[in-house]
């Protein structure tokens, strides 16, 4: 494995693809760390959704939230802006893996630059008629993403960045990060997470090692299993995108494989087979997708 991926660097060092780092983690060590410019803090983008999936699954581990648990469960003021009936039965799970059914991708970055979802990014959502029934269809939205991390924080009574920090990121060394929030304050649950290249694949760590970390279980076991497994099909074409867990893609060619996946080729790509992580950071300002198209070439079709 250290041999493939030494390929994908070298492959890497004189093209245009804006990568920032490549690290290889396998049989319990860091055992490759390819820096092309110093460490940095940067955005996520949307490897945040299995961080805030991963909450989930401990709120649920510790019975405070079900898979079945309806967002009007949670928030029964917002019964009054629903125009769609089949709204009221959307629960935890279609968000975890993007079936709400709305048919769009909304709240994504765009728009919330633009304040379009402004103030209230739930009742923005939830006043829409759905598409498609819960359930059925997957469909990318940053929208799911974000009822998820509303309802983690109205389920366990606090908010989500101390859970998560004192759930997750202490647990896992990671220091108090920065995260951008909706205009109520919320962690958004779509991106906008800050983390080196390092504490980004931690989570890919954790979930290789079965929701462990240094001895102890941060994570159910049953969780990882579950949010792993293809939940949903996608889609989508290529070996790259081959079903849909939890807030996390599958690699079905690859047994047992998933990534979790930021734009621009934020990924941690989890090969339980090689007992490994890859981990890239790339820039934003780049041709990003190469380094897409180089893993695939020198890592997962080989």
């Amino acid at each position: 494995m250290k041999e493939k991926v030494q390929a994908l660097i070298d492959a890497l060092k004189n093209g245009d693809s804006g990568v920032e780092a490549v690290v290889l983690f396998q049989n319990g060590e860091y055992v490759l760390e390819h820096r092309f410019i110093p460490p940095n803090e940067r955005a996520i983008h949307s490897q945040t959704k299995s961080f805030v999936a991963t909450a989930a699954g401990i709120a649920i581990d510790e019975g405070k939230l079900s898979l079945d648990t309806r967002i009007l469960d949670l928030f029964p003021e917002y019964e009054s802006i629903i125009t769609d009936e089949r709204v009221k039965a959307l629960n935890l799970e279609h968000f975890l893996k993007m079936s709400s059914g709305f048919g769009s991708g909304f709240i994504m970055q765009d728009e919330r630059r633009k304040g379009v979802a402004y103030p209230d990014y739930m009742k923005y959502l939830l006043s829409k008629p759905l598409v498609n029934e819960p359930g059925t269809k997957f469909c990318y939205s940053n929208a799911d993403s974000h009822m998820i991390a509303c309802m983690i924080e109205r389920a366990v009574g606090e908010p989500l960045m101390i859970y998560c920090y004192d759930k997750i990121f202490s647990k896992l060394g990671i220091v108090y990060p920065v995260w951008e929030t909706d205009p109520k304050g919320t962690p958004f649950g779509g991106s906008g997470l800050y983390l080196d290249v390092i504490d980004m694949m931690k989570l890919g760590v954790l979930y290789l090692n079965k929701g462990k970390w240094n001895g102890e279980q941060i994570v159910s076991e049953n969780w990882v299993n579950l949010a792993t497994q293809k939940q949903i099909d996608t889609d989508w074409d290529g070996d790259w995108s081959k079903g849909y867990g939890y807030q996390l893609w599958t690699l079905e060619n690859h047994s047992g494989a998933f990534r979790f996946d930021g734009a621009y080729c934020q990924y941690s790509v989890v090969l339980p087979d090689e007992n490994a992580v890859l981990a890239t950071q790339c820039s934003e300002y780049q041709e990003a997708w190469k380094v897409r198209q180089a893993i695939i070439e020198h890592i997962l079709n080989k």
